[in-house]
């Protein structure tokens, strides 16, 4: 009677899996599920950031044609106006033109050393979650194997007592099964050991690739800021003279 009930059990389980009726089978370990929740977290945080860097790349282009514009026009209109204004006009225009220069090599720069690592990165957290979505393919395999072998035990110890000419193939079966579940199990351990150096790997390039990054980031924003500033203020002194 016990034999009977572990077999109804085991085959209601085995059917559920096979139908999609049950839960999929995920492994229960406090620190996988941690590490799950910040990958998929960073996957997130880095798209926005990677999309945010895409639009300051693409401000800095837009900024730079809008001053080489501005440039080419302020100069037409200084070529219109006499004495120091026309003069004070044409700086200003070729002022514009040269910023919008560096504003576009800023531009340039900003993609290779600022947008470009960020990509390389969210792909390396995307080939940590194909590693996860494999690991658990791995994970629930080797657990359906495994209740599958349950199912076959019981089915042999049946057969020793009711159908004792079957027994022969049914243990043939079982051998077979116990060798996939055995690879399996290897499989599966094989993913989490490849998979734990991954995640070394990527914890300690990380900091020293993002720390770059943005001090490429940074770096270059204030080396622009400074540019523009020096540019206008040396502009300043002709144009003040016009209006004294």
């Amino acid at each position: 009677m016990i034999v009977l009930t572990d077999l109804q059990d085991v085959q209601s389980r085995v059917s559920d899996v096979v139908l999609g009726k049950e839960k999929p089978v995920e492994e229960s370990n406090p620190d996988y599920e941690k590490l799950k929740h910040y990958i998929f977290e960073l996957e997130n945080h880095l798209a926005e950031a990677q999309k945010h860097a895409y639009r300051l790349v693409k401000r800095h282009r837009e900024l730079g044609q809008s001053l080489s514009d501005f440039g080419k026009a302020a100069k037409l209109l200084g070529a219109c106006e006499a004495d120091g204004l026309g003069k004070a006009l044409t700086e200003l225009g070729a002022k514009s033109e040269t910023l919008s220069i560096r504003l576009q090599k800023e531009a340039h720069q900003l993609l290779m050393n600022f947008e470009e690592p960020l990509k390389d990165y969210v792909r390396a957290v995307q080939s940590i979650k194909a590693t996860i979505a494999e690991r658990a393919n791995a994970f629930r395999q080797q657990c359906e194997l495994a209740e599958t072998m349950k199912l076959k035990e019981i089915n042999l110890d049946k057969l020793m007592l009711t159908r004792s000419d079957r027994v022969g193939e049914a243990e043939i079966e079982y051998r077979e099964l116990k060798e996939d579940s055995e690879e399996a199990a290897r499989r599966f351990e094989s993913i989490v050991r490849l998979m734990n150096e991954e995640i070394v790997r990527f914890q300690d390039q990380k900091m020293i690739d993002m720390g770059r990054a943005f001090h490429e980031f940074a770096k270059g924003q204030a080396r622009l800021a400074n540019n523009i500033a020096d540019a206008w203020r040396s502009l300043l002194p002709k144009l003040e003279a016009c209006f004294t």
